[in-house]
């Protein structure tokens, strides 16, 4: 699953894709400002998506009249506020419901989450985020009302510290680089939890997230590496930070959770990793 060994840190100086020739600058600021929406937001001003892009407002401008024009985001001009369009959503939903791991790994987490009466989720990296692409919950009440297709923060979730803990030298300093521009200040704190992932994944096998995302909520996971370059997954358990502790997360739900990794991995693998 995880590597069974600590690496150094790597280096942030790693050759960086956007400075590679065939690297469409206008594209990637185009998306990094549809990126701007959150769950929360309905509508966001020219102003505020200058201030989450960095960007100056003159290219805002040019980026959202573009992808105004394409359907891609709705324009409120009396007010000169942007939303996201249908078109957006249906492209993350069309990906999201083909994407057949989740339909492979759906058995072996029912069972995973009868086990532990907890949530368990099946996710992906998209930049410096992880985002949800199969969930399935336990008989039990829970306190996570998460689903397919939650965006989470990396760093701070046992989702990202495990796919950081499977993950290749060479895609740590990618992600590195994304999320010390994200926000300096806080990449100190980051790196430290994420380098301790690190050493939790070759140590146990998962990493740990225990009230840490959020005060309530506890979770473990496990990277799950399909041995054909591609980047690694993540398996988590998580629930009520007041049940998800001791004993019972790290002697019980750790094992169980790191073999039902094993029985996904042998699972995809066999079926033949869908494109």
């Amino acid at each position: 699953m995880g590597r069974h060994r600590h690496t150094p840190p790597t280096p942030l100086a790693e050759a960086d894709p956007a400075h590679d020739r065939r690297f469409v600058t206008a594209l990637a600021r185009g998306l990094t400002v549809l990126r701007c929406f959150t769950p929360a937001d309905r509508w966001l001003a020219h102003q505020e998506l200058a201030r989450r892009t960095g960007l100056p407002q003159a290219t805002v401008s040019r980026l959202t009249f573009t992808l105004a024009s394409l359907g891609y985001l709705r324009h409120r001009a009396a007010t000169g506020e942007y939303a996201l369009s249908p078109a957006v959503l249906s492209l993350g939903f069309s990906v999201l419901s083909n994407f057949q791991v989740g339909r492979i790994a759906r058995p072996f987490m029912e069972t995973l989450a009868e086990h532990t009466q907890a949530a368990i989720s099946l996710g992906v990296r998209h930049d410096t985020s992880v985002v949800y692409v199969a969930h399935c919950r336990s008989t039990a009440r829970l306190i996570l009302g998460l689903d397919v297709g939650t965006r989470l923060p990396f760093a701070e979730t046992a989702m990202g510290r495990a796919i950081w803990g499977s993950a290749s030298v060479g895609m740590q300093a990618l992600v590195a680089r994304r999320l010390q521009a994200q926000d300096p200040a806080l990449w100190p704190a980051r790196e430290a939890v994420l380098r301790r992932a690190e050493v939790d994944c070759a140590e146990r096998g998962y990493a740990v997230s225990e009230s840490e995302w959020e005060s309530e909520i506890a979770a473990i996971g496990v990277g799950l590496e399909l041995g054909d370059g591609r980047e690694p997954l993540a398996l988590t358990v998580g629930g009520p930070a007041s049940r998800l502790q001791g004993a019972l997360l790290h002697e019980d739900f750790g094992p169980a959770l790191v073999k039902t990794g094993r029985e996904i991995v042998a699972a995809i693998q066999a079926a033949g990793w869908p494109d």
